[in-house]
This record gives structure tokens, C-alpha cells and sequence, in this order.
């Protein structure tokens, strides 16, 4: 069983809350803006797969294990990879509204559960804030964050691997993203994760978390 340190409860709570706030901001502000799409010829060769629906969904449990585990981390490991995680929003947010993108969905007959199930997703998630995927993104991040770390499990290090590219793949066979936004997030994770890691921004985050934590837990030490 698994157990949330309650330092590690701010930044689990607010990395979800400034995720769905971007995500759902820019979609406000940009709603009526012109969309661009970024298919290509080669996406066009990727055939929807409905089955692929249970895998770009089940994602969410994935993601919500492995960031409990890294935020079971040393402090400085966890404010590294949070700084890290809200910078990469603050990029995909000035790419939703600066280059806002779109594709387009195949044509699915409301047959069987998976094409059911995929129509629902079609309808409560509107062809926008593509590029990078946050979808891909997210899975990648959860699979770096425990990269190389000897406290967990090497097969689980591996099936987190496996499975954040199974995720990615998903999002290309439910015709959710296209390839240039699988490659975006992918990118995006690596080039935010080195710099939470090699830069002094992470302390800034520190602080705010100290200063957070003091309020929450006044009674207790950060550790």
C-alpha cells in the first residue's frame, strides 16, 4: 500500500489543479481562434484502433501511481521534478494559445462498446490543445521520474517504460494526437526534467513549498 508523505500532498494537489488549468483555460481563451492542423501524410497511414481506447484511459491510474511514488522522494528530488512538471505546463500553455492545433476524427459507427466508449471520448474532449500532447507528456514524465531509481523495482521501472509508450501509441490509434504531438510531449518532459535537475529553479520551488508546508503542517519539519 502505498502512502502519501504529507509534505508531498501540496505538490501532488497542485501539480493535478495547474494541469487542469491550463488545460481548461486555454480552451476557453482560444475556443473561437483558428486551429491549425499538423497531420501529416504519414499520420494518415495510422489506422484508428478502438480497443486503444481502454489504454488512453487507464492511463489516469498510472499516472496517479507513479507520481505518489515520486513524491515519495527525497525533498530535493520531489521539488526538481514538481518545478519541473510546472514548467512544462507553462510551455504547453503558451503553445495552446500561440499555436493553437487540431485534427481530424474518423468517422466511428456507435457499434460495440470500445467505438461507444471512443464516440464519448470525441464528445467530452474537443479536437484542441494537441500540440505538445499532454497525454504523452504526463506518461513520460511518470516513467523518468523513477528512471535509475534503485528503490524501485527494476520490472517496474520497465513496465512504467512499456506502458508510457503504449500510452503514446494510444493517442495516435484513437486519433486523439497526432505524431508531431507525441514527439512534442516526449521532448518537452526530457528538456524540463534536465533543467528541474540542472538549474536553481527547483529552489524557488522549494521555498514556496516550505513556506506552504509551514502553514499546512506547522507543527513539523519539511523533510
Amino acid at each position: 500500500m502505498i502512502k502519501i508523505k504529507k509534505q508531498s500532498i501540496f505538490p501532488l494537489i497542485f501539480a493535478v489543479s495547474f494541469n487542469t488549468l491550463v488545460y481548461v483555460g486555454s480552451r476557453l481563451i482560444a475556443a473561437d481562434w483558428h486551429h491549425y492542423n499538423i497531420e501529416s501524410s504519414l499520420d494518415r497511414l495510422i489506422p484508428f484502433w478502438a480497443p486503444s481506447v481502454l489504454i488512453y484511459l487507464g492511463c489516469y491510474l498510472f499516472w496517479g501511481v507513479n507520481y505518489i511514488l515520486i513524491a515519495q522522494q527525497g525533498k530535493k528530488e520531489v521539488c526538481q521534478f514538481f518545478s519541473a512538471d510546472f514548467l512544462s505546463r507553462i510551455v504547453c500553455l503558451a503553445f495552446f494559445l500561440l499555436l493553437p492545433t487540431t485534427n481530424v476524427r474518423p468517422d466511428i459507427a456507435p457499434d460495440g462498446f470500445l467505438n461507444q466508449l471512443m464516440l464519448y471520448v470525441y464528445s467530452v474532449d474537443a479536437a484542441d490543445n494537441l500540440f505538445p500532447s499532454i497525454h504523452c507528456l504526463v506518461s513520460w514524465f511518470c516513467y523518468i521520474g523513477i528512471r535509475g531509481k534503485e528503490e524501485i523495482s527494476v520490472w517496474y521501472r520497465g513496465f512504467s517504460c512499456l506502458m508510457a509508450l503504449c500510452i503514446c501509441a494510444s493517442t495516435l490509434l484513437t486519433k486523439q494526437h497526432v505524431i508531431i504531438d507525441v514527439a512534442g510531449g516526449i521532448l518537452l518532459a526530457e528538456i524540463c526534467f534536465l533543467t528541474g535537475k540542472k538549474t536553481r529553479i527547483w529552489k524557488l520551488y522549494e521555498k514556496v513549498l516550505d513556506r506552504i508546508n509551514a502553514i499546512l503542517f506547522p507543527r513539523e519539519r519539511t523533510a
